[in-house]
């Protein structure tokens, strides 16, 4: 199956926005729960946002209030809306899916995901 894809990254500065896409050539996402992950150097991969097919969406709690997990309107790419950012956002982004419409993101962990992406930077630094 064909891996995901993520861009949008880059290098800001506190208190700026970055929206991060992810697509899924080859797939039909529009039939995948997506999560976002990232990891930080020297730290493991962890949660951050998690979108279902059918639209139900979860957050860590340290970017709720701040992150916006969306679809376009044909639900083949989703979007990580990243305002306010901060230092402790840095990393590297992934998305990652799970195949099927039955999936919630209850406690989206990242063992449950798969197809992930190379990844993009996300460095935030003034």
């Amino acid at each position: 199956q064909p891996r995901l894809v993520e861009s949008g990254g880059g290098l800001v500065q506190p208190g700026e926005s970055l929206r991060l896409s992810c697509t899924g050539p080859g797939r039909r996402l529009e039939n995948e729960a997506v999560g976002w992950f990232r990891q930080a150097p020297g730290k493991d991969r962890e949660g951050v946002s998690c979108i279902s097919a059918t639209g139900v969406i979860d957050y860590h709690n340290s970017v709720k209030d701040r992150f916006t997990v969306s679809r376009n309107g044909a639900g083949n790419t989703v979007y990580l809306q990243m305002n306010n950012l901060k230092p402790e956002d840095t990393g590297t982004y992934y998305c990652g899916s799970i195949p099927t419409r039955g999936y919630f993101c209850t406690k989206f962990l990242e063992s449950r995901f798969g197809n992930w992406g190379q990844g993009t930077q996300v460095t935030v630094s003034s």
